[in-house]
């Protein structure tokens, strides 16, 4: 069972989700922040917290460097944000003398499940880094095919997507999908297969990349779709939740722990779905 460092636990949804991950058996945690105001909302909202330790702190900021040195000290596992914005944690982690850096970059790695279809991607980046260049997309790729590989995906298939298949040197996606492509039959980006510049179609449709006759490994079973921008990406998550039965969870690879930094307006189920995925980090 893995323990979560949740900083300003004052958010229901967040609390809710935990309890859950404890009830099934996979997740504790430990609750930073006012503790008289997380009791209440646990209370008011019939929430079971009697099995975590409360870390009382007097305000959001000294909550997320106390569950950010919890984590330092080996006390937790996982870092997890409540009822605070997401730069205010992630300045406790880039704290240079008391967070928790990695040595590459933060990006965020999404994961799509859809039972129906019974199908998984994997996505970057649509929620941290905004206009990634070449040297950014080959760390966002190595972070993504690390969580993959955790999450049972062992040779994932990396679509670089753009808006055509061929490299035109007036669209800097198909420019950087090419070089990125042959960086990956150099040994040079190794653990997944890459394929670009691909459309989104053809990268999770089989029909799709047959009728554009596109036949490579990845065309049509992308495991891994990497955008150029985080406009692009945001809004094709947003849409496939919102008109499909795509279930959403992801974290923050790059820090010395996975962090968990769900929107206040993610379900229960996307949080819930989140903290399973940081468990398997």
């Amino acid at each position: 069972m893995r323990t979560i460092a949740l900083a300003s636990a004052i958010d229901a949804a967040a609390l809710r989700s935990l309890s859950t991950a404890y009830e099934m058996g996979f997740a504790r945690a430990i609750l930073c922040g006012d503790e008289s105001e997380i009791k209440s909302v646990a209370q008011k909202n019939n929430i079971d917290i009697s099995a975590f330790e409360i870390v009382h702190c007097a305000d959001e900021l000294s909550s997320a460097q106390m569950a950010v040195s919890l984590v330092r000290d080996g006390r937790a596992d996982i870092l997890m944000k409540g009822l605070i914005h997401t730069a205010d944690i992630l300045r406790a982690v880039l704290n240079r003398e008391t967070g928790i850096r990695g040595d590459g970059i933060l990006s965020h790695v999404s994961v799509l499940y859809s039972p129906s279809r019974n199908k998984r991607f994997f996505m970057t980046d649509i929620a941290m880094v905004m206009y990634p260049d070449l040297a950014t997309k080959v760390n966002l790729i190595k972070n993504a095919v690390l969580f993959a590989r955790n999450m049972g995906c062992d040779m994932p298939r990396v679509a670089t997507l753009c808006a055509v298949e061929t490299l035109n040197p007036a669209m800097q996606a198909t420019v950087d999908a090419t070089e990125l492509y042959e960086m990956n039959v150099r040994g040079e980006i190794s653990g997944c297969t890459i394929s670009g510049p691909m459309a989104f179609d053809v990268a999770v449709s089989s029909d799709a990349a047959v009728a554009k006759g596109i036949v490579n490994p990845v065309a049509g079973n992308a495991d891994i779709l990497l955008f150029d921008n985080i406009e692009a990406g945001n809004n094709t998550l947003k849409s496939m939740v919102q008109f499909g039965d795509w279930i959403f969870g992801g974290v923050i690879m790059g820090a010395k722990v996975p962090i968990v930094v769900n929107s206040r307006s993610d379900s229960d189920i996307s949080k819930l779905f989140s903290i399973a995925c940081a468990c398997k980090m």
